[in-house]
């Protein structure tokens, strides 16, 4: 299951508006690459919508059945907007319905079969 924790407001090209709300995943525990100490953290993910911004704001709280997954994308920069930095990534979170899941899943144990 995900969260709808918040939604975001951006402008198209044309001028209009479109909503992308935000789901978060499940408590994560997670090895620090760095000092090796557990941490907790939860995977968010944004998702398009037609939805108008009140009905957005209404949908904080609802849960949806699905996971968020982490899959490679090709590579894209991003820029820090408080210290400038620019990083390049090669991987973004996206939400995943169960139904989707099984499906790969089911894919991936025919391909190890083959």
């Amino acid at each position: 299951m995900v969260t709808i924790v918040d939604y975001k407001s951006y402008e198209k090209e044309d001028g209009g508006m479109f909503h992308v709300l935000v789901v978060q995943g499940g408590l994560e525990a997670v090895k620090s690459k760095e000092t090796g100490q557990i941490y907790f953290t939860a995977k968010t993910a944004q998702v398009s919508s037609t939805f108008d911004e009140a009905t957005c704001k209404s949908l904080v709280g609802t849960q949806i059945p699905g996971i968020i997954k982490k899959i490679k994308v090709d590579p894209y920069e991003y820029t820090n907007t408080i210290t400038g930095e620019i990083t390049t990534y090669t991987e973004r979170n996206v939400f995943v319905t169960e139904e989707e899941e099984i499906l790969e899943n089911n894919l991936e144990k025919e391909r190890m079969v083959i």
